[in-house]
């Protein structure tokens, strides 16, 4: 995701906003596949949606290398996500199914940690292998991480739900209930926003680093950020458990405001490097705090559907973000860019108020307060 604008430029002469879609259309192709992946997550059983979803994965990671047009590396990107987004329903379903109610938003911390982890080593990771050898040997290790991953999927036994009569006697319809939970997507709303503003740091905090003489601050960044979401997610969990969800979740978009703000200053690569530790407070801990509600408030039977809710939110705010900011660069640039994104940061606290925050005065994560 964060070499994947540079690189589109570099090789096929992208423009901004071309450039923004070969990295987002990852995420549409997730997108695409978590609307069917969360329907049919227990026809299709969920260890097997799994499987089948990291063979495509490892299969489409390889398939950069020779990819020869802008077009066609659009086309695998969005293979890519897809595959992707079909893994992740099928995993992510079942670990909800296992977490105890009163205890989700603790347990999500502790599993989505995984996640959180991987997204900030990954881009680290892809600038040191971009800078000492190139994007070929980058789109190896890209792929024998997601071989990887099959082979340790083999090994996994995930809980299986039966399908009811009632819903294999619906198993073709595709009504919009059919493959989206309506309570999930409230609080998915939210996070959806927070994809957009998390995407302007995945696309274009390396070219911002580049045109500011800040690069080791950008890898630092996303360090830093590993490092404050790791230590947020053993607590923040156990917070909103005991509290309620409005104990945490105003704190952390007020601490994402913060470091969108601060990227948007950055006169030095220490303020770049600080932004990373709130922006880990911000959106890191924002993830498994919004799926923990999105999750609680929907029916036991609609896990799978409000899991892939959830995630299709996150992805279209994801997906389009780089493209429309790709737009808003050439007009603003990149400081103004960060600027708008932490106002509209901090719009989404007024946006989570309506859609859940007044309903909560504490209590468990997603229930009303006692």
């Amino acid at each position: 995701m964060t070499t994947m604008a540079l690189y589109a430029a570099g090789r096929f002469q992208a423009s901004d906003t071309a450039a923004g879609l070969a990295t987002g259309s990852f995420v549409l192709g997730g997108l695409a596949a978590r609307i069917f992946a969360g329907k049919f997550l227990d026809f299709v059983g969920r260890r097997r949606m799994l499987l089948i979803g990291l063979l495509g994965y490892t299969a489409a990671a390889v398939l950069y290398i020779p990819a020869g047009s802008l077009g066609l590396l659009i086309l695998i990107r969005f293979l890519h996500g897809a595959a992707f987004g079909m893994a992740s329903t099928a995993i992510s379903a079942s670990v909800m199914a296992l977490i105890p109610v009163r205890r989700r938003a603790e347990g999500t911390g502790y599993f989505s940690t995984s996640n959180t982890l991987a997204t900030a080593a990954g881009p680290f990771l892809a600038l040191l292998v971009v800078e000492r050898a190139d994007y070929n040997v980058l789109f190896a290790v890209s792929a024998a991480c997601a071989g990887a991953s099959l082979l340790v999927a083999l090994a996994l036994k995930l809980p299986e739900r039966t399908v009811s009569a009632y819903e294999a006697a619906a198993k073709w319809r595709m009504r919009p209930r059919d493959v989206l939970e309506p309570h999930a997507a409230t609080i998915a709303s939210v996070m959806l926003v927070g994809g957009v503003a998390y995407s302007g740091i995945l696309t274009f905090l390396n070219s911002y680093a580049q045109e500011r003489n800040l690069v080791p601050a950008a890898s630092a960044f996303f360090l830093i950020y590993a490092a404050v979401v790791l230590l947020s997610r053993l607590v923040v969990g156990r917070v909103q458990d005991s509290y309620g969800d409005n104990a945490v979740v105003y704190p952390i978009l007020a601490s994402f405001t913060v470091g969108m703000a601060l990227l948007a200053w950055a006169p030095n690569g220490a303020v770049l490097a600080l932004a990373g530790g709130f922006v880990g407070l911000g959106f890191g801990a924002l993830m498994p705090t919004a799926q923990a509600i999105a999750v609680t408030v929907a029916p036991d039977h609609r896990i799978g559907i409000a899991t892939s809710t959830f995630f299709l939110m996150l992805d279209v705010g994801i997906g389009f973000g780089p493209f429309l900011l790709g737009l808003l660069v050439p007009i603003t640039g990149f400081p103004g860019m960060y600027a708008a994104l932490a106002g509209l940061v901090a719009a989404s606290m007024f946006l989570y108020h309506f859609v859940h925050g007044r309903r909560q005065s504490g209590g468990p994560a997603g229930q009303p307060g006692r």
